[in-house]
């Protein structure tokens, strides 16, 4: 299966990028072909420009050569996994604007005769997020989780109802023990292990 994983932290060393590197050890035991964007190694811009905004509602809404060739990577791939820190309730902006910019008209939906959104995404299988936070899980409930609910709920939309989702995340990291994180980060493997079977 092909699989595209996107990380969205901007230090190296990070946690989060543990946790993509344990995503990706999982995933290629699942016998899958993962491609990983790292987007702020990629340096990848995540504002609108006025000419992409002006492009976006044409035959041509992409414009950017790297975000064209981002969404080349999502027409492609069966699995399409998210790994990044939920800050202010929320993904980091990077990941955000990727979203904005690469999930365009004819990429992500496609309007039918009658002007209503339809699916462009069908080729994805599954969804996973992926997602750390420093607040314990009673208080992302109450904030309603937007990163979450934007990836499970609005992204899978535009896959279909039979697209499957997967939600791993891991709360209160700022007070969990190196053993508890240590924990998180075999489930995160033994799960992708396992994601993409039939």
């Amino acid at each position: 299966m092909n699989i595209l994983m996107v990380t969205a932290h901007p230090c190296a060393d990070s946690f989060t990028h543990a946790v993509a590197e344990a995503a990706r050890r999982g995933l290629e035991r699942g016998a899958h072909d993962v491609t990983t964007l790292d987007l702020y190694a990629l340096g990848f811009a995540p504002a609108m420009t006025p000419a992409e905004r002006e492009a976006y509602d044409t035959d041509q809404p992409l414009i950017d050569p790297l975000a064209a060739e981002h969404a080349r990577l999502v027409q492609r791939a069966q699995m399409l996994v998210f790994v990044y820190p939920t800050w202010w309730s929320g993904p980091p902006a990077i990941l955000r604007g990727w979203l904005e910019r690469v999930f365009v008209p004819g990429i992500a939906f496609r309007f039918d005769a009658r002007g209503k959104v339809r699916p462009a995404l069908t080729n994805v299988r599954e969804i996973v997020g992926i997602s750390t936070y420093g607040s314990p899980r009673r208080f992302v409930k109450l904030l309603n989780d937007g990163g979450r609910r934007m990836l499970t709920r609005a992204l899978r939309l535009n896959c279909g109802w039979r697209t499957r989702t997967t939600w791993l995340p891991l709360y209160s990291l700022d007070t969990l023990t190196d053993a508890e994180r240590a924990g998180f980060l075999e489930r995160v493997e033994q799960s992708m292990s396992r994601s993409g079977r039939p």
